[in-house]
This record gives C-alpha cells, sequence and structure tokens, in this order.
C-alpha cells in the first residue's frame, strides 16, 4: 500500500481516487448511506476531514497535512480488512443534510420513511395539526428527529428495546438542542405508553427474513442482529405493531411503516388491510401506510 509521504498520494484527490481503486477491488458491499465505490470514497474522505459532504469537487486539490493522510490510509484500509461501513469508521451518516452520531449499537441511519417525511408525500389531510408522534424501534433516533423537524409543533416518544441505541439516539437528540420535544423511553413496542394516542406512528422495525440474515454481506453483519432479524418471514415485529397500533392511533391518525421485501407475505397474511404503498425514487412497495380506522374495520 502507498505510503501517506509517496507523491501519488498529496492531494485529498489522490487519496479519493486510491479509495475507489481499492473499494472496487475488494469488491465491497454498499447500502449504508452510498450504493457504489465512488460516493463511498467521496463520503468516507470528506468526513474524515469534516468537510462538507454534498461536493466533492472544490476539495481535489485540497492537501491534507501528515497526521490527516495517515488517518485517512487507516480509514481506506479498514474498509476494506474489516468491511465496516463508512458510518461507523468515521461516527457519522446523513439523512435529508441532517447529520447522525453513529457507532455499532444501532443501525447506522438509513429508511425510506425520512425519504416520505421530508419530501411531504404522507396521506395526511393536515399535516400542521399533527401535534405528536411515536417512532417504534427508534434505534439511533433518526426517524424521530426529522419528524420533529417536519412537524415543528408535535411532540415526539421514541422507544428502542436496547439500552444502546437509547444511549446513541439521546446523544443525537442533544445534539440537535430536540430533548424537549422528543422523549426517549425504553421497552418493547407499545408497552412503555400506558393509553397514549398519536396522529402518526412511524416504524423501521426488524425485517429481515431468515433467509435473508443468512446472506447478508460482512458489511450489514457489523450491526446489530437485535434491530435487523424479524423470524422465518419478517414480519414478526410487523404482526404485533399492526394487533397493537390502533390503541395507539388517534380517530384519523395513521401508521407509517417499512418491511422491506415483505410486501408479499404481508399481503398474503392480512388480505382484507386495504395497504397503501408509498414509493420513493430508490424503492418500491417497501413503505405502507394504512389508517386507523382501516386497521379496525380489517
Amino acid at each position: 500500500m502507498p505510503s501517506p509521504s509517496k507523491p501519488s498520494l498529496v492531494t485529498l484527490g489522490d487519496f479519493f481516487r486510491f479509495a475507489v481503486r481499492r473499494f472496487r477491488s475488494a469488491r465491497l458491499a454498499y447500502g449504508h448511506g452510498t450504493t457504489n465505490a465512488v460516493d463511498e470514497a467521496a463520503f468516507l474522505v470528506l468526513e474524515a476531514l469534516r468537510l462538507p459532504i454534498h461536493t466533492l469537487d472544490p476539495w481535489l486539490a485540497l492537501k491534507p497535512s501528515a497526521a490527516e493522510r495517515a488517518r485517512l490510509l487507516t480509514l481506506i484500509d479498514a474498509r476494506v480488512a474489516l468491511r465496516l461501513p463508512a458510518p461507523y469508521l468515521v461516527g457519522a451518516a446523513y439523512m435529508h443534510g441532517v447529520r447522525f452520531h453513529v457507532d455499532r449499537r444501532a443501525l447506522i441511519p438509513r429508511s425510506f420513511i425520512g425519504d416520505l417525511l421530508v419530501g411531504g408525500a404522507l396521506p395526511i389531510a393536515a399535516p400542521s395539526r399533527v401535534r405528536r408522534v411515536l417512532d417504534l424501534c427508534t434505534g439511533s433516533g433518526c426517524l424521530a428527529i426529522l419528524a420533529a423537524l417536519v412537524f415543528p409543533h408535535a411532540r415526539i416518544d421514541a422507544i428502542d428495546l436496547s439500552a444502546g441505541a437509547l444511549a446513541l439516539a439521546r446523544r443525537n437528540v442533544a445534539s440537535h438542542r430536540l430533548g424537549d420535544r422528543i422523549a426517549l423511553h425504553r421497552g418493547d413496542l407499545f408497552q412503555p405508553l400506558g393509553t397514549d394516542r398519536y396522529d402518526l406512528i412511524l416504524s423501521n422495525p426488524p425485517y429481515v427474513d431468515a433467509r435473508g440474515m443468512a446472506k447478508l454481506p460482512p458489511e450489514f453483519r457489523h450491526e446489530p442482529r437485535l434491530a435487523l432479524a424479524a423470524g422465518d418471514d419478517g414480519l414478526d415485529l410487523v404482526r404485533r405493531i399492526l394487533a397493537e397500533a390502533p390503541r395507539h392511533l388517534t380517530p384519523k391518525g395513521g401508521l407509517l411503516c417499512e418491511i422491506g421485501r415483505g410486501r408479499k407475505p404481508l399481503e398474503a397474511a392480512y388480505p382484507r388491510l386495504p395497504f397503501l404503498w408509498l414509493d420513493t425514487e430508490q424503492s418500491q412497495g417497501e413503505v405502507f401506510w394504512i389508517s386507523r380506522s382501516d386497521l379496525l374495520a380489517g
């Protein structure tokens, strides 16, 4: 591997191109905020130096210091040798420009629900009237935080079973100064809530089926199994959410839930429920919406 002092690795552009070559050669897996070697390398080198991650071009001629060059080489090597996702290596991930602290206590922030929230694509008659939101399986707290930004008058409850994930979520909530609006709870799905009701329930629960878990690339095996595995068909948590959600939704409230490739088994298991599938630029049939009235009718 080239040393930091070699002329071929002088500028940030040199390190970027070097990372792309190594990532392609190693045939890494992506999916933690990027989908290819070029984007992964750009994110890694920019975030490692705490530069704006939205565009690489202005920084290509930058000459990192000796310490920065050593850090970049260490991170590139770790990405290949350890197959650690880039966000775990640099301790940060972004959703729609919002930065989150990340570590291996929780999934790396990513969810098509975030796209729907920020894009204003939810079938809610009066978004300005959303006053209470629940985020089930909050993990790092990313969806709860995005919801707080999208619904500025709402109070958000966020729940997770993992004490470690909640500690990370607490750090993110504090970083965004949302502690007065987001309350974090430890518990099993709706268990900590009592009789509380919500205008909107969000959930990106564990939904990977047994077959999917057996085929996970190494990068995804660094994430908590608790946040991924959901039984033979991937619906273990979703079934419980559907059963309990009506008791915690307001009369006009609804549930927004991400289930990955679980659409077919879900529709087979609940043929009478009129799921509304909300697609994004990157997904089809992976997120459903269902209202409280439809849940009760089904």
